[in-house]
């Protein structure tokens, strides 16, 4: 995972053209961007340049511009679209786990234990503390797949034989399980004895002793431990995640999370601090974080209200709710027991009256309500307290909607409520085929990811990645939600295919509509006067074959008037 901060990226970008940014000045872009087709956020236009003059879209046509710049781009079989809006990710999240001990790119178990055993040499000074800790202490980090190991519960044993001394604790890709070892454990008091808090799950042997996977609220029973992160090292995750997501030709994103979690900091103030100093070169609103444990709603609210930000290029006009977990896990909220031997409903964080209350709480003080919801009694239970607060202005929104009861499929456009897709999952992967489908059972199983019934029934469609959960590339996402598999999947059958949406859908889910959640004027579109916030893709996706769609890549990202991201510069040099 590339790891450049603004000051690396953006001068070996503007160079490639011989232009020249200053980011305390602002936009200076001039260029033509030639014999491209176009992608407005709605539909392809009968255009094939775009002129940009300062920074801002000067004009839309075809042919050569009438005063042309000394910068141009040929883009013959390209395709140029808005900025993506990435509706739901965890930048700084993901950013401080790829400066860590960061298995997302790792492929199988044999690889994870690789780069940790790795990892854990390479950050080791070799002496120890007084109680027999190392100096350089916790090993963080995350990203592994719960599909590698049996019932999605890897062991402390095995990480025991990489870091005997040091603790570790690594969130899973989905970031709604820890794997711990037993020097972990031992720093945490956490043994049989401790008791399971609710909502969440103590993987144990047949002794009744924690075995080292911990998913939902217990996870804090050990991530409270870890030492907090340091301003720098916040600022430095975002800055990276920033890079990152510009890479894949994001300009926009809402961060699904903007508060304490799970041992990771709020990024709030690094946030601000970026704008302030010019290296926030995204358009970002963040979601602030409802904790679990609320007991005066009137209280929290007003906290929120503190936090509120609704100018500039970081807002926090959004509450973030995480109503239940995941089926993994058997933690996704279900109306009617989980198929497998275990059983169970899963967990509802909130109750009835406490969902109601909240949300109309906060519609009446002016936020958009953003909701993680995977199982079918979650959704419904969103959906219910959405129709209770009655007519309403905001844009709320339900992310993840995995098991969608089908009498609820129509609710969602009736009360105004957008589905934020997170389209990638929803193809036969190994974690589906093997920690989905058997706990599912039959019916269920034909609930999942409903994205055509939705789109039928007039609902609006928002995309995001929730990266570092999956990667942050919009075409792959695109390609799953058109053709509703994926080439690297553990069975290339179509999931439901039913359900798959048009390439055009997709687009503009992964644009327009989620700059909509968002309430941007500046993402989302194209349009003469505005900022130039654009993606080129590798290729126009309108001219391939729906099963190659994930062999198109972004080459160059245009974000607030300025080059942050470009794949060919050298190619054009030469």
């Amino acid at each position: 995972m590339p790891r450049a901060t603004y000051n690396d990226i953006l001068p070996s970008a503007s160079s490639a053209l011989g232009l020249t940014f200053d980011k305390e000045v602002g936009r200076n872009m001039n260029l033509d961007v030639l014999d491209v087709s176009i992608f407005d956020g709605h539909t392809v236009l009968p255009a094939n340049r775009i002129s940009i003059r300062d920074g801002i879209i000067a004009e839309i046509s075809t042919g050569a511009a009438a005063e042309p710049s000394e910068h141009t781009i040929t883009a013959t079989g390209k395709l140029i679209t808005p900025g993506f809006v990435d509706a739901h990710v965890h930048t700084t999240f993901g950013g401080q786990e790829s400066l860590a001990c960061n298995l997302s790119e790792a492929q199988g178990l044999e690889a994870s234990l690789e780069v940790i055993r790795d990892y854990v040499t390479a950050t080791t000074a070799g002496t120890a503390t007084a109680d027999g800790t190392s100096d350089d202490s916790w090993v963080t980090g995350g990203g592994w797949s719960m599909a590698d190991f049996p019932g999605g519960a890897p062991t402390a044993v095995i990480l025991d034989e990489l870091s005997p001394d040091r603790p570790v604790i690594l969130l899973s890709a989905d970031h709604h399980s820890a794997w711990v070892n037993t020097r972990a454990m031992d720093l945490a008091g956490l043994d049989a004895s401790t008791p399971t808090p609710p909502g969440g799950v103590i993987e144990k042997d047949e002794a009744g002793a924690p075995t080292g996977c911990l998913h939902e609220s217990a996870m804090d029973l050990v991530s409270a431990h870890v030492p907090a992160a340091t301003d720098d090292d916040i600022r430095a995750g975002l800055l990276a995640g920033q890079s990152y997501l510009h890479a894949f030709g994001v300009t926009a994103w809402m961060d699904a999370i903007v508060g304490d979690y799970s041992g990771h900091r709020s990024p709030f103030d690094a946030y601000i601090e970026a704008e302030d100093t010019g290296d926030l070169t995204a358009e970002v609103v963040g979601s602030l974080w409802w904790p679990r444990d609320v007991d005066d709603i009137d209280a929290q609210v007003a906290a929120l209200l503190d936090q509120r930000r609704t100018h500039g290029a970081f807002r926090t006009t959004s509450v973030k709710f995480m109503l239940d977990g995941i089926v993994e896990s058997r933690t996704a909220a279900m109306s009617a027991e989980y198929s497998c031997a275990c059983g169970g409903f899963g967990t509802s964080y909130f109750t009835r009256d406490h969902l109601h209350r909240a949300f109309a709480a906060l519609d009446a003080a002016g936020f958009d309500i953003h909701c993680h919801a995977i199982g079918d009694a979650a959704i419904k239970a969103a959906l219910d307290a959405f129709e209770a607060i009655g007519n309403s202005v905001r844009r709320h929104h339900i992310a993840h909607v995995q098991v969608v009861d089908p009498v609820d499929i129509g609710r969602f456009a009736q009360l105004g409520i957008t589905a934020n897709l997170q389209a990638l999952w929803a193809c036969h992967d190994q974690q589906l085929l093997d920690l989905n489908l058997p706990y599912l059972g039959t019916e269920r199983s034909r609930w999942l990811y409903p994205f055509r019934s939705f789109a039928d029934a007039g609902t609006r469609l928002a995309m995001g990645s929730d990266w570092p959960v999956s990667t942050p590339n919009p075409w792959e996402a695109i390609h799953v939600a058109v053709n509703r598999s994926h080439p690297d999947a553990g069975d290339p059958a179509p999931l439901l295919p039913e359900q798959a949406i048009d390439l055009t859908t997709a687009l503009r889910a992964y644009t327009s509509s989620s700059a909509h959640l968002l309430r941007s004027e500046a993402n989302g579109t194209i349009r003469t006067g505005q900022i130039a916030n654009l993606a080129l893709a590798s290729a126009d996706p309108f001219a391939l074959a729906p099963g190659r769609l994930a062999e198109v890549h972004n080459e160059m990202t245009i974000a607030g008037g300025r080059i942050v991201h470009d794949a060919i510069a050298a190619e054009r040099q030469s």
